[in-house]
């Protein structure tokens, strides 16, 4: 009977913790189309400055920091979206673009590389993210 208590116990705080992180997931309140305007503005000019600060950069080195600014463009973008728009579709595109974003961002990183080892790097990117 002890092991019983101890069970439904462990069952009981492990379903609220599951509720609260549920809860997170779901915005609190609802966005106004002026705050998802205001915040698509934002992530636009971020985009422009990043833009910018790889100007300084060089060959790969710039190619890759132009990617990295693309890439947190649209997962800004679609989180955005995600907020604004919460549904099992929104949340599946923002994890989409993250992974992409990311894959992009190693693919880049290969072209720095020659024969063999840009070769490797590409497949290890391939693999890594599933593409």
């Amino acid at each position: 009977m002890n092991k019983l208590n101890i069970s439904v116990i462990a069952f009981a705080v492990g379903l609220a913790f599951s509720v609260d992180t549920m809860a997170e997931d779901t915005p609190s309140e609802d966005m106004s189309k002026e705050q998802y305007d205001f915040l698509e503005k934002n992530i636009k000019a971020e985009y422009r400055s990043a833009k910018v600060r790889c100007n300084s950069l060089s060959l790969n080195a710039n190619d890759v920091c132009v990617t990295e600014a693309k890439g947190k463009k649209n997962v800004a973008e679609a989180e955005l979206e995600a907020d604004y728009k919460p549904s099992a579709k929104t949340q599946y595109n923002a994890r989409v673009a993250k992974t992409d974003a990311d894959y992009d961002v190693a693919r880049e990183k290969c072209e720095g590389l020659n024969g063999a080892f840009r070769s490797m790097c590409r497949n290890e990117a391939k693999v890594s993210f599933n593409q």
